[in-house]
C-alpha cells in the first residue's frame, strides 16, 4: 500500500520522469545525447510551473508517515491579513509613512538605468550620455539636512517627542505650572550633546572624503600630461597611475611601463584578498612605440554595463583605422578596478566607469544609524508609562467631577505627572554609554581596542549570531607547505630533506645529457616518451611532481631594487640583483606562493618569469627556459588552472594541470588512492590540491591553438565555448602527485570558538574563499566540531533543483551547512524563509564564495527572519558592508589594512579579544544599563506618585508639590551621583564570566529589563511614593506646614538608600556618591527656605533650622524612610535565599 503513495502527490508522471532524467543529467557530467537532454530541459522549465503547488517539506514525519499534511509552498508565505484598524494600529501606520517617503524620493532622485557604453580613447566629448562624478560621499548628511536629520533621528523617539510637547506647553500662560528652565534645560542639554556628537562625526567623515577627491592623478592629453583631481576624471579620459597610487576610477589597462605588458595590483580593499593580481595590457596599445601614439590611433572600448560582480568582466577593444580593423576580447584580467593599488610599474587606462558606477561603490552600502535593542525595549515602556500618566490625570479630572474649565486641569495634571517618564533617563543612558566605553578601551586585556559607535554597548550582550569572515579573521593567511603524497608513498615536513637528494641526483643525472650539443638528444628524448609505460621510480616520480608544482601556477618573482640602483637602470637585467634574500613571490592566492617556495627549498628555484616564459634554477645552478604557450587561470566554476609550456632544450609540449580533487578526479587516470588521501588531509585541515600533466605532440598543440583562439573572439556565451575547447585538453591525464598546504589559523582561535559556542551563539563563516578551503578551515578551527557531519549543498541553478536538494537536506539532523554564493542566490529567490528556517537550526553555517553584498545580504536576513541580535567581524574592505547591516559590527584591525576597523562599530586588534569583549564588557554594559534605566523611571514614578496623593489629600487641586529648584534638584544634584554610580556594578567577577560563558545566554533572553522587571519597579514606587506622602501627612498633622520639608527629606533618603539595595557589588566611588549626595541637600536647605512652603504660596521663612534640629523631626523622618524601606530589604534577602540567581551559585 505504502508503495503506491506517491511521495509528491502533486506532481504528474511526465515531471517526475523528466526530473529524474534531468538528476541523471546533472549529477554524470556525461548525458545520454543531446536531443533527450533538450527534452529534459523543456520539462523542468514546464514543471516549474508545478513547483508552486509541490509540498517542500516542512515536518520530518512527512517521510516516515506518508502524511499528506504537510505545508505546500506557494511562491511566498501567505500571513494572516490583519484588517482595518487593527492593521493600521499594529504598525500599518508606519508602513504608510516609510512608503510616502520612499515614493517621495524615487520622485526627488529617479535611478537612471545603466546601459552598456561605447568609450573612444582620449575622448570624453564622444559620450553620448552623461555619466556620474568620480567624487567618493560617505557623509550622511549635507548643509541643509543636518539639523532637520539630527532633529529627525532624536525626535524618532517617542521619548524625546513627548519631552519636546512638554516644554512647549509652558509657553501658554493657563498651562504654566514651574519655571520655564525646569523644563528647557534638560531638554537643551540633551540635544546639544547629540548634535555636537554627530557634526563631530560628520566633519571628520567630510574631510576623509575630501582627502580622496583631492588626490591628484596625470592625465594624457594631445598636449601632453596634464594634473588632474580624482573627482574630475570622466569616462574616456586617458589616465597614468604610478605605482603605489590608488586607481581612482574602473579602468581597462592600456599600457605599462614593465617590458613584460603586465603589471601587479593589490585588490585587498576591493575583495579582501592580500595577495597581488597580475593583469595584462591590451596587446595592441601596449605594442604601440610611444605614448603619444594613443592619440594617433583610433579605437575605442565596449564595456558591458555597470554591475556588481568584481570577478567577471566582458568587453572588446576594436582599433579601426587599421586593415583589417583589430579587434581584442576583454576580461576581467584588462581591468583595473577603481580603490585597487598599483603594486609595479606604471599603467596608463581609458576610464569606463566613474563615481556610483565603480565596483567597489556599487558593492558597499550606505551607512545606518544603529540602535540598541535596549534603547528599542525603554521607548516602548516609556510608551507604558505615557498611558498610565495620561489615565492617571483622567481619573484625577473625574474625581474632581468635571467642574469648570475641566480641559484646563487635565492639561495641567499631564504636565504635574509628566515626571513619570524621567527625561534625565536619555542624559544617564547616554554618559552609561560613554563610561562602558572608556572601560573597553582602557581594559589592558584587550590592549588597542577602539569603540567608534558609543551609542551601542549594550547590543554586545545581546548576541546570538556571529558571523564572520575567514580569511585574515580566523587565520593568518599565511600558507605552509606541509605533505607530498605521490601515491604510494607520502612525504611530511620531517622528510623534506629526502625529496631534495632526490631532485638533486636528478638534475645531476639528466643535465650533461642534455646539454650536450647533440642534434640527437631531442628525438631521443621524444622516443622515450611514447614508450610502453614501465612502472617508474620513485625518484624520477619526485622528478615530474616537483618540476611540475615549479611550472603550473601564476606566480611572478619580484626583485627589490637595490637602494642607489637608479629607477631608470631598473629595466636593466643586469642592475637587478637576482640574488635569493632579495627575491620574493607574487601571486593571486597565498597557496601558490607556499608551493613555489617549496620547490625552491627542495632546490628547483623560480628567478624569472614574464607573459611568455619562465626560467628555472637547478641545484647544480643551471637554467632552464620554458616557453609559455598558454594559461588557463583559476576560476571558481572550473576550480582548476592549467599551463602550456614548451621546454626549450628539448621542444617538448607539456600541459600541466592543478586544481581541487572533485574537478580532478575524473579527469585523471583511473588510480584508487586519490579521493582516499584527499580525505585524510582535509581531516587535518590542509589544503589539497591535485597535480597531472599530459605531453602533446606538436600538431596536437597546433590543432587546440586554432580552436581555443576562435572561441575567444565570440561574443556569445564566450565562456561556454572556451570552457569546451579546453575541456578537449583534460582527458586522461596523468597524475603526478597530491599536495597538502596549512593555513595557520590566528592565535587562540579555537578556545575563542569553543568559548563563544557555549555562551550560546551560533557562529556562520561567509567567506570569498574556495568551498574546499572554506570546509578545511571550519574544521581545523573547531568551527564544525570533530564528529558533527557536513552537508555540502550541491550547486544549484533553478528552482527544481534547489526544490530537491533543499528536501535531501532537511532529512539530515544535526550537521553543519556549507553553501555556496550561488546556490544561496538560487535558493533564497524562491525558498527565502525555508532556507534560513533551516540554516538557523544548523549548529554552524559556511557560506562560501560570497561577494561582499551577499555577505551583507545574509546578515540582514538572519536580522529579519529571527528578530536576534546579529554581529559580523571582518578584516577587510569586502566584510564593510555586512559590519555595516550587523547590529552591531567589529573589524579587526588586520594585514588587510584599516577599512573594516574603520568602518566598525567596534575594532579590535586580535580575533581572541572578541571573548572577552561580549563575555565580560557585553554582559556589564546590559546589566548595568537595564538597572540604571529602570532605576531612573522608578526615580520619577516615586515623585509622581507623591504628587498624586497630595493633589488627592487636597480637593484634586492641579497644584505642583514641589516647587523649581527642588524638582530639578530631585533628578540632578542630590541623586544624580549614587544612581549614575550603578554603571560601575558588576554581578559577576570577570574572571567568573570567562570561566562560565554559559552565563551569557541568560542575558540573551533579555531578563534583565522587561515588562515584568519593570512592573516589579512600579510597584515599589507606588508603594514608597504613598507611604511617604501618607506618613507625612499622618505624622505631622500639627507642624502641617513643614509637610514639603519633611516628604521632601525623607523622599532624598529613601533614593538613597535605594540605590545601596540595587548595588550587588560594592566599588569606593559608589560609597564616596552616597555622602556627597547626603552633604550636598544638608547643605542645600540653608538657602532654599523659600521653596519649602505648601503650593505656590510660601509663608515666610517655614524652615527654622530650629525645628529641622528638634528629635521628633528627625525620628519621624526616620520612621517613615525606614517603613518605606524595610520592607523591600526583606524581600530582596528572602528572594536570594529561595531564588538564587544562576550567578550567585558560583561566586559562594
Amino acid at each position: 500500500m505504502a508503495d503506491q503513495i506517491p511521495l509528491y502527490p502533486v506532481r504528474s508522471a511526465a515531471a517526475a520522469a523528466a526530473a529524474s532524467h534531468k538528476r541523471a543529467a546533472y549529477y554524470s557530467a556525461a548525458g545520454p545525447g543531446p536531443a533527450a537532454d533538450r527534452r529534459g530541459r523543456y520539462q523542468l522549465e514546464d514543471e516549474s510551473a508545478h513547483l508552486d503547488e509541490m509540498p517542500l517539506m516542512m515536518s520530518e514525519e512527512g517521510f516516515e508517515n506518508d502524511e499528506s499534511d504537510y505545508h505546500t509552498l506557494p511562491r511566498a508565505r501567505i500571513t494572516r491579513k490583519k484588517r482595518g484598524l487593527e492593521w493600521f494600529v499594529c504598525g500599518g501606520w508606519k508602513f504608510l509613512c516609510t512608503s510616502c517617503c520612499d515614493w517621495l524620493i524615487n520622485i526627488c532622485q529617479r535611478k537612471k538605468e545603466l546601459k552598456a557604453r561605447t568609450v573612444w580613447l582620449g575622448c570624453p566629448e564622444k559620450c553620448e550620455e552623461k555619466h556620474p562624478r568620480n567624487a567618493i560621499k560617505n557623509q550622511k548628511y549635507n548643509v541643509f539636512t543636518f539639523i532637520p536629520g539630527v532633529l529627525y533621528e532624536q525626535f524618532k523617539f517617542f521619548l524625546n517627542l513627548y519631552f519636546l510637547v512638554v516644554s512647549c506647553s509652558q509657553f501658554v500662560p493657563a498651562l504654566k505650572i514651574g519655571y520655564l528652565y525646569t523644563y528647557w534645560a534638560p531638554l537643551g542639554f540633551v540635544l546639544a550633546v547629540t548634535i555636537t556628537r554627530e557634526a563631530i562625526d560628520e566633519f571628520r567623515r567630510f574631510q576623509r572624503d575630501k582627502e580622496v577627491n583631492s588626490q591628484l592623478y596625470s592625465k594624457l592629453t594631445v598636449r601632453g600630461k596634464v594634473q588632474v583631481k580624482s573627482s574630475d576624471i570622466q569616462v574616456g579620459d586617458l589616465i597614468i597611475v604610478e605605482k603605489n597610487q590608488r586607481i581612482p576610477s574602473d579602468m581597462v589597462f592600456l599600457r605599462t611601463s614593465e617590458k613584460a605588458g603586465s603589471c601587479f595590483i593589490r585588490t585587498d580593499q576591493l575583495d579582501g584578498e592580500t595577495d597581488w593580481k597580475l593583469k595584462v595590457a591590451v596587446s595592441c596599445t601596449q605594442r604601440l612605440p610611444a605614448l603619444g601614439d594613443l592619440f594617433s590611433i583610433s579605437a575605442y572600448v565596449y564595456a558591458q554595463k555597470p554591475q556588481q560582480d568584481i570577478h567577471s568582466f566582458e568587453g572588446t577593444f576594436t582599433r579601426e583605422d587599421s586593415d583589417p580593423p583589430i579587434h581584442e576580447s576583454l576580461n576581467i584580467e584588462n581591468t583595473l578596478w577603481a580603490s585597487t593599488i598599483v603594486a609595479s610599474g606604471t599603467v596608463i587606462g581609458v576610464v569606463i566607469y566613474t563615481g556610483k558606477e565603480t565596483r567597489s561603490v556599487m558593492n558597499t552600502s550606505n551607512p545606518k544609524n544603529k540602535v540598541g535593542l535596549l534603547d528599542l525595549e525603554l521607548n516602548q515602556l516609556t510608551k507604558a508609562l505615557f498611558l498610565a500618566l495620561v489615565v492617571l490625570s483622567v481619573v484625577m479630572v473625574t474625581l474632581q467631577g468635571f467642574t469648570g474649565p475641566w480641559y484646563r486641569n487635565l492639561f495641567r495634571f499631564l504636565l504635574l505627572f509628566s515626571y513619570i517618564i524621567p527625561i534625565s533617563l536619555r542624559v544617564n543612558l547616554d554618559m552609561g554609554k560613554a563610561a562602558y566605553g572608556w572601560m573597553i578601551m582602557k581594559d589592558e586585556n584587550i590592549p588597542g581596542t577602539v569603540v567608534r559607535t558609543s551609542t551601542i554597548p549594550e547590543e554586545l550582550g545581546r548576541l546570538v549570531y556571529l558571523l564572520t569572515d575567514k580569511t585574515g579573521t580566523l587565520t593568518q593567511n599565511e600558507m605552509v607547505f606541509k605533505r607530498l603524497h605521490l601515491g604510494t608513498v607520502s612525504y611530511g615536513t620531517d622528510t623534506m630533506d629526502e625529496i631534495q637528494n632526490h631532485v638533486l641526483n636528478s638534475y645531476s643525472q639528466v643535465h650533461p645529457q642534455a646539454c650536450r650539443s647533440n642534434p640527437s638528444s631531442a628525438p631521443l628524448r621524444r622516443t622515450q616518451s611514447s614508450a610502453p609505460k614501465v612502472r617508474k621510480s620513485v625518484s624520477s616520480r619526485i622528478h615530474e611532481a616537483v618540476k611540475a608544482i615549479a611550472l603550473c601556477h601564476n606566480v611572478t618573482p619580484v626583485y627589490e631594487a637595490r637602494a642607489g640602483v637608479t629607477a631608470e637602470s631598473e629595466f636593466a637585467e643586469a642592475d637587478q640583483d637576482l640574488s635569493d634574500e632579495n627575491r620574493t613571490y607574487q601571486a593571486s592566492s597565498p597557496d601558490e606562493v607556499a608551493l613555489v617556495r617549496w620547490t625552491e627549498s627542495v632546490g628547483l628555484t623560480l628567478i624569472s618569469r614574464d607573459l611568455t616564459s619562465m626560467q628555472l634554477k637547478t641545484p647544480g645552478g643551471q637554467v632552464l627556459t620554458f616557453c609559455i604557450l598558454q594559461m588557463f587561470p583559476f576560476t571558481s566554476e572550473s576550480k582548476r588552472m592549467g599551463i602550456i609550456v614548451r621546454d626549450e632544450s628539448t621542444g617538448e609540449i607539456t600541459f600541466y594541470m592543478k586544481g581541487a580533487d572533485v574537478a580532478m578526479s575524473t579527469i585523471v587516470q583511473y588510480n584508487d588512492w586519490l579521493e582516499e588521501e584527499c580525505g585524510n588531509m582535509a581531516r587535518e585541515g590542509l589544503r589539497t590540491l591535485v597535480v597531472a600533466k599530459r605531453t602533446l605532440t606538436e600538431e596536437q598543440y597546433q590543432d587546440f591553438e586554432n580552436r581555443y583562439s576562435q572561441a575567444k573572439l565570440s561574443i556569445h556565451d564566450r565562456t561556454l565555448k572556451v570552457a569546451a575547447v579546453v575541456e578537449s585538453l583534460e582527458r586522461e591525464l596523468e597524475l603526478l602527485c597530491l599536495t597538502g598546504v596549512e593555513d595557520q589559523l590566528q592565535a587562540d582561535v579555537r578556545p575563542t570558538l569553543e568559548m563563544l559556542r557555549n555562551a550560546g551563539i551560533k557562529i556562520w563563516m561567509l567567506t570569498g574563499d574556495k568551498l574546499e578551503t572554506a570546509t578545511c578551515i571550519a574544521k581545523s578551527s573547531h568551527l564544525v566540531s570533530r564528529t558533527q557531519d557536513i552537508h555540502v549543498f550541491r550547486p544549484v541553478a533553478s528552482r527544481g533543483e534547489a526544490h530537491l536538494e533543499l528536501n535531501a537536506f532537511r532529512r539530515k539532523h544535526d550537521c553543519a551547512l556549507v553553501i555556496s554564493g550561488d546556490s544561496l542566490e538560487v535558493c533564497l529567490k524562491y525558498y527565502e524563509h525555508e532556507l534560513v528556517e533551516l540554516a538557523c537550526q544548523c549548529p554552524a553555517v559556511v557560506c562560501c564564495r560570497c561577494s561582499p553584498t551577499q555577505k551583507a545580504h545574509i546578515v540582514t536576513l538572519l536580522r529579519q527572519h529571527t528578530g536576534r541580535r546579529t554581529c559580523a567581524i571582518g578584516d577587510g574592505g569586502n566584510d564593510v558592508s555586512m559590519i555595516q547591516a550587523a547590529d552591531c559590527g567589529i573589524g579587526i584591525e588586520g594585514k588587510e589594512g584599516k577599512q573594516a576597523s574603520l568602518a566598525a562599530d567596534f575594532s579590535i586588534t586580535q580575533f581572541r579579544h572578541i571573548g572577552r569583549l561580549l563575555v565580560v564588557h557585553g554582559r556589564n554594559s546590559y546589566k548595568r544599563s537595564a538597572a540604571l534605566g529602570q532605576f531612573v523611571m522608578h526615580r520619577g514614578l516615586v515623585i509622581s506618585t507623591m504628587q498624586a496623593v497630595f493633589s488627592s489629600v487636597f480637593y484634586f487641586a492641579s497644584v505642583p508639590l514641589y516647587q523649581g529648584f527642588l524638582m530639578v534638584g530631585y533628578a540632578t544634584i542630590y541623586t544624580m551621583f549614587p544612581v549614575f554610580s550603578l554603571v560601575l556594578d558588576q554581578d559577576v567577577k570577570p574572571e567568573m564570566a570567562i570561566l562560565y560563558p554559559e552565563l551569557y545566554k541568560d542575558l540573551t533572553k533579555g531578563r534583565s529589563l522587561s515588562f515584568k522587571t519593570f512592573l516589579v519597579w512600579v510597584l515599589i514606587s507606588i508603594y514608597q511614593g504613598g507611604i511617604l506622602m501618607y506618613g507625612a501627612l499622618v505624622l505631622f498633622e500639627s507642624e502641617f506646614v513643614h509637610v514639603v520639608a519633611i516628604s521632601f527629606t525623607a523622599l532624598i533618603l529613601t533614593e538613597l538608600l535605594m540605590v545601596a539595595l540595587t548595588i550587588r557589588t560594592w566599588h569606593w566611588l559608589m560609597v564616596v556618591a552616597e555622602f556627597l549626595s547626603l552633604g550636598c541637600y544638608v547643605a542645600s536647605l540653608a538657602f532654599l527656605n523659600e521653596y519649602f512652603g505648601v503650593g505656590r504660596v510660601s509663608f515666610g521663612a517655614f524652615l527654622d533650622v530650629a525645628f529641622i534640629t528638634t528629635v521628633t523631626f528627625l525620628w519621624k523622618v526616620s520612621a517613615i524612610t525606614v517603613v518605606s524601606c524595610f520592607p523591600l530589604y526583606v524581600l530582596k534577602y528572602l528572594k536570594r535565599k529561595l531564588s538564587p540567581p544562576s550567578y550567585s551559585k558560583l561566586s559562594s
